[in-house]
């Protein structure tokens, strides 16, 4: 099939009906942008950014903020390279999806199925469902407990006692934080994904409410690393230098972490919220530019921020690089309190932690609107998108449980296995020249390019297999019942208890 063929699947029924005038006046500006100096044509792929910004509000979650307080802990200044080395790798591979899906207009669910073999598409919608509905309690239980820290600050008893003073589970009070922050995200999440998939207009208040979140969420953590400092020499060390741990703990934290910066989840995303915005062949130069503004840099930014404020309290350069996997997010927000006065670094910390779940909550309904479509092969219509984006809203009792063990263990499995293969699709498709046609490219750049593909496929095997390892084969003792997992009703916070991917 060539690149030219019509195809009666392509497209989605949104912008692309909505504004069609629009869409026209934007290819022609954007033809236009392309002949400006390189500062104005920044300024105008700015401030038409949109698919990107779903992609960070994923990558920006419960399982972002755990890794980055344990790397910057545990390591300091010296694994800054990680998170971007991770992203940038993660980037390349969704530009190549979005050269297919550009090039050819078509869902891409359905031409892989085509293409390839049915079963592929299949277990890539099915390792969506289950990753954004499993990695939905951790953001939950992330902004929960950020609340009630904040509670606690403000003298509101959230835990209650035994007789010897010691925790015993949540009070009353505790409660109520927790359901409240709870359904507060919620209705923001519902409010917002409705809005996305109803109207063009929608679409852009959505854009509009990640963008405030991102900013708010680079701001809070600019605003603690502001007050810690910077230690300069060691910043540029450790963005440059490649430092490798020496223990197998360390080095497998640095390769799990490489591996698993993208979420299954964020692929499926990708191609659909391009499709959503009626973007096409024109929007390519803009597809790449907005994946390195919207999503590579507040990534990058926002990860980086958070070691550097964990390098500057809590790391120990005495402590061997222990990697320490019994800190929380909220331990790191506590940490600060000493060195900014009355709380002020606890209570930016807490809100910048609440503000990173509130876009990957919302950005986990999306998702599930337009997967739970394609599976069940139900046209997008906007009340169907509406109830599929309910889907992961079992999520919302995280903030006082996690699901039984072995729910996170399968939901590994499956996802962190279908990560490579929907990797070796991308690079299939984006080489296949009866399907796209001149748009493989050609000469040293196709040859680079896919060089990249090709690596980023490998350590996303290697993540693979190390997440499998440490999240599924690691745990079947405890799941067959030889050691019991800490609960909620001993006081632990459940954020504490959930390692979801970088992504989550």
């Amino acid at each position: 099939m060539t690149s030219s063929a019509p195809r009666s699947n392509a497209g989605l029924p949104m912008t692309s009906k909505w504004d069609p005038e629009k869409l026209e006046r934007e290819a022609a500006a954007l033809e236009a942008l392309e002949r400006q100096p390189l500062p104005r044509r920044a300024a105008g792929y700015l401030k038409r950014t949109g698919p990107g910004l779903l992609q960070s509000a994923m990558t920006l979650g419960a399982g972002s903020a755990v890794a980055s307080v344990v790397a910057g802990a545990s390591f300091g200044y010296q694994l800054l390279w990680v998170q971007p080395v991770a992203m940038f790798l993660g980037v390349c591979m969704l530009a190549a999806l979005g050269n297919v899906v550009l090039t050819s207009g078509e869902r891409p669910y359905r031409a892989f199925g085509r293409e390839l073999h049915p079963l592929i598409p299949l277990l890539w919608a099915i390792a969506t469902i289950v990753a954004s509905v499993i990695w939905h309690f951790p953001q939950y239980g992330l902004a929960a407990g950020a609340a009630r820290d904040l509670a606690d600050m403000a003298g509101v008893a959230v835990y209650a006692t035994d007789a010897d003073g010691q925790r015993s589970g949540f009070s009353a009070a505790g409660y109520a934080v927790s359901f409240g922050t709870g359904v507060l995200l919620l209705g923001i999440a519902i409010f917002t994904t409705w809005n996305y998939g109803s109207r063009a207009k929608g679409i852009r208040i959505y854009e509009w409410f990640l963008r405030g979140v991102i900013a708010l969420v680079i701001l809070a953590f600019a605003t603690v690393v502001l007050f810690t400092g910077i230690q300069w020499g060691a910043l540029l060390r450790g963005l440059f230098t490649f430092h490798l741990p020496r223990s197998p703990e360390g080095i497998q934290t640095v390769l799990g972490a490489i591996g698993a910066a993208v979420g299954i989840n964020m692929t499926f995303l990708y191609g659909y919220s391009l499709l959503a915005k009626g973007w096409g062949r024109s929007h390519k130069t803009l597809s790449r530019w907005d994946l390195g503004m919207s999503m590579f840099l507040p990534f990058v930014l926002v990860t980086s921020l958070i070691i550097i404020a964990m390098a500057n309290t809590i790391y120990d350069p005495a402590s061997g690089n222990v990697v320490r996997t019994d800190l929380k997010p909220v331990d790191a927000a506590r940490a600060l309190a000493p060195l900014m006065g009355a709380n002020l670094g606890r209570l930016v910390f807490d809100l910048g932690f609440i503000a990173m779940t509130c876009g990957a909550i919302s950005a986990h309904m999306v998702v599930c609107g337009f997967t739970m479509c394609e599976m069940l092969k139900l046209e997008y219509t906007v009340k169907r998108y509406r109830l599929f984006t309910l889907v992961p809203v079992i999520g919302l009792l995280g903030v006082v449980s996690s699901t039984p063990l072995w729910l996170p263990v399968v939901a590994s499995a499956i996802c962190f296995t279908m990560l490579p293969i929907a990797y070796l699709t991308f690079i299939i498709m984006n080489n296949r020249r009866g399907y796209i046609g001149a748009a493989v490219g050609g000469g040293w750049r196709r040859v680079v390019f896919n060089t990249i593909l090709a690596v980023a496929v490998a350590m996303s095997v290697i993540g693979a297999g190390i997440q499998i390892k440490t999240r599924v084969i690691d745990k079947l003792p405890e799941l067959f019942g030889k050691r019991a997992p800490a609960s909620a009703a001993a006081g632990v916070s459940p954020e504490s208890r959930w390692n979801g991917p970088a992504s989550s």
